[in-house]
């Protein structure tokens, strides 16, 4: 099996064979189990939804990347110009209306950095702000060489340290369904192949059958004019010729429509003449139970998905706890600052400037409502640590169903194969007895329906085989055939990992 993900495949290996119809030369594709699933994960519409998907959780991942690295802005007004009538508030505390006519320009850079660990962000900042006022022909400059701060919430819930341990639970959960999803697209290719197939051999029994009727008929007819056999009998090899072409008419349809679903999910032109071959490459190991749990719990995405679900249920608590309480934020900056009638003033013995701020919010009387919040939070956290306990459980007992599942079917391949070539044989012996006049239509008709129906079970038990293979795959995300784990690359990403 291919483990990793084939961008570029065309036609995979294909046996070849010229078919006619409607008038015109066709290829005709002959197409294994191998073929269609790589067909599936490499050109389908749904490994292309899996791929976008990826995507999108790809660039969730690096948006949370940055949200924590220094972020440098620059912010101004330029230009910000007024004309208009304002108050001015004079020394002696009076305000006088004087017509303002000034043009004001400034500029800011600044540099904020978040330290998630205290839930705080420092900041370094310079800025400069130019006035020029035309009623008074004058032009000044103020501005502040260099300020740092910091604000600090007190006793707040800190989203950014839940974010940190939440994020790359959800990234490493995303990671692993990629490859879950992919290899949920050759299981439900499998399915779709063996639908076909199934169909398939249908017809071909159908083909048979009337050929067979046909032949019958036309040996009943000579033993008719011989008188060698009854008007019913004669009427029943005639009425199976009937029944079969009625049910090689069926087969016709229902092979279409399978034909149709199989080309829609892996891409392929619908115009393209396919058949497909039966997969006897089976290997039939055994598989340790324990091995098997170990990488489920390594590969697949429920590991993270337990844990983040457990995390998020204390975080829920934490914030609702946090926000029963007293709230309080304290900023504090340490700066220079000046003014000066020329650029090259603002830097000429500046003048220190210190800011403290603590603002809080004390609850009073909220008549229950922060407690009810609280309970609330306690009583859906028990529900997760309860559903995420149950969850592990059936998960872990599907993984141990499926290999034993998987090792079971190696017995019923061996007698359906069994079953399938006695029923073969039995069915050419009972048509050369009919033929010879040793045995009834009925008999006929027995033999004929032991015959398909062992047919059936056998390439049942091979689907059962193949669907279990790629189910144990898609449970454990691990190749027990070349013992590594399960990979996939993702072509739309491979330009930015």
């Amino acid at each position: 099996m291919r483990e990793k993900f084939i961008i570029g495949i065309h036609f995979f290996l294909l046996l070849f064979s010229t078919a006619h119809a409607d008038g015109q030369d066709l290829l005709r594709i002959s197409l294994s189990l191998c073929n269609v699933v790589d067909m599936a994960i490499s050109q389908s519409s749904a490994v292309k939804y899996v791929q976008n998907q990826d995507v999108n959780y790809y660039w969730r991942w690096k948006n949370h990347q940055t949200r924590f690295r220094p972020q440098l802005t620059l912010s101004g007004s330029l230009p910000d110009f007024q004309n208009q009538t304002k108050p001015i508030i004079q020394p002696d505390g009076s305000v006088i209306f004087n017509q303002v006519t000034q043009l004001e320009t400034s500029a800011q850079l600044a540099i904020y950095q978040p330290i998630p660990m205290l839930g705080a962000n420092v900041y370094a900042a310079t800025g400069i702000t130019r006035l020029q006022d035309f009623n008074n022909s004058t032009v000044g400059f103020s501005g502040y060489p260099v300020s740092v701060g910091i604000s600090q919430p007190l006793f707040a819930y800190n989203w950014m340290k839940w974010t940190r341990m939440t994020e790359p639970l959800v990234y490493e959960e995303a990671q692993k369904r990629f490859v879950e999803s992919i290899e949920e697209i050759s299981y439900n290719a499998t399915a779709r192949f063996f639908n076909y197939l199934k169909i398939q051999t249908n017809y071909s029994l159908a083909e048979s059958n009337l050929a067979n009727s046909k032949d019958n008929l036309r040996i009943a007819e000579v033993k008719k004019g011989l008188g060698n056999i009854s008007g019913n009998d004669f009427s029943r090899i005639q009425l199976s010729v009937f029944n079969a072409q009625k049910a090689l008419n069926n087969a016709r349809i229902d092979l279409k429509n399978a034909d149709y679903e199989l080309k829609k999910y892996i891409g392929l032109d619908q115009n393209q003449v396919i058949e497909l071959i039966i997969p006897l490459d089976m290997l039939l190991w055994e598989v340790d139970p324990g091995v098997a749990l170990k990488e489920s719990l390594d590969n697949r995405k429920e590991t993270p998905q337990f844990e983040r679900r457990l995390i998020q249920a204390d975080r829920d608590l934490t914030a609702a706890k946090r926000s029963a309480g007293v709230n309080a934020t304290l900023n504090m900056s340490y700066g220079v600052s000046n003014s000066a009638d020329d650029f090259s003033g603002i830097y000429e013995n500046p003048e220190q400037q210190q800011n403290i701020r603590l603002a809080l919010s004390v609850p009073i009387m909220d008549w229950g409502r922060s407690e009810s919040r609280v309970k609330l939070a306690e009583s859906q956290r028990e529900l997760v640590l309860y559903d995420v306990y149950q969850d592990r459980q059936d998960f872990e007992r599907r993984v141990v169903v499926q290999v034993e599942q998987f090792n079971l079917i190696k017995s019923q391949i061996a007698t359906a194969e069994a079953a399938d070539k006695v029923a073969e044989e039995g069915y050419k012996i009972a048509l050369k007895k009919f033929q010879n006049g040793e045995i009834s239509i009925t008999d006929l008709n027995i033999s004929l329906q032991e015959r398909e129906g062992a047919k059936r079970d056998y390439i049942r038990s091979i689907e059962n085989y193949w669907e279990s293979y790629y189910l144990l795959r898609e449970v454990t995300l691990y190749d027990f055939e070349f013992n590594q784990k399960i990979y996939y690359t993702n072509p739309m990403l491979s330009s930015e990992q």
